[in-house]
């Protein structure tokens, strides 16, 4: 039986890619004020500046590196974007004290972009040659 690798990969691209498009999109929408209150996560890294700035930035990640994600088109610059917003979120969970079950989840995103970085995109991708 031939291996499936560029079909599961499709699967998880497009599954994991969704589901950050459906996450990044409401805080889009959210507007400048969810943007700052988003953005004060970097304080936890040293970055108390311009905090709209970075919390339209982890939306933008979200919702269109999510997109990329999926579609296989600038896929490791997408992947790292997303890597990095979800490190911040996990040490920003850990900073509240939210414990180990609401880190987790970023936690898990960050290790899933990290080997989807490493693995690449996949036979089946937008703009393929």
């Amino acid at each position: 039986m031939k291996p499936r690798s560029d079909e599961g990969l499709l699967l998880l691209r497009v599954g994991i890619g969704l589901m950050f498009v459906g996450h990044g999109i409401p805080k889009l929408l959210g507007g400048p004020e969810l943007w700052e209150a988003l953005g004060h996560a970097m304080g936890g890294l040293g970055l108390d500046f311009a905090p709209t700035f970075w919390g339209l930035a982890a939306a933008v990640s979200e919702a269109v590196g999510g997109l990329l994600l999926a579609l296989g088109f600038l896929f490791r610059p997408a992947t790292a974007l997303l890597f990095a917003t979800m490190i911040v979120a996990s040490i920003r969970h850990w900073q509240n004290d939210d414990g180990f079950a609401k880190a987790s989840h970023a936690m898990e995103a960050a290790v899933v972009f990290a080997s989807l970085y490493l693995i690449g995109p996949g036979a089946y991708r937008f703009g393929k040659r």
